[in-house]
């Protein structure tokens, strides 16, 4: 990581995509937490709303 402090933030989420992304991280052998933060990450790129030097990878909690 970069020095970027990690927040906590509490998330609302629907069971179903809960559900979704718990197996997408499993298949993808990262936390639910780190899956969540390059799933939001990778969109906000794809958005060009993510600033260069705040992509770097997410720590595999």
């Amino acid at each position: 990581m970069t020095g970027d402090k990690k927040k906590a933030y509490p998330l609302r989420i629907s069971a179903a995509v809960l559900d979704a992304m718990q197996h997408w991280s499993e298949d993808e052998l990262r936390s639910l937490n780190a899956q969540i933060e390059y799933v939001l990450r990778d969109a906000l790129r794809k958005a060009g709303r993510l600033k260069p030097g705040k992509a770097a990878p997410a720590d595999d909690d």
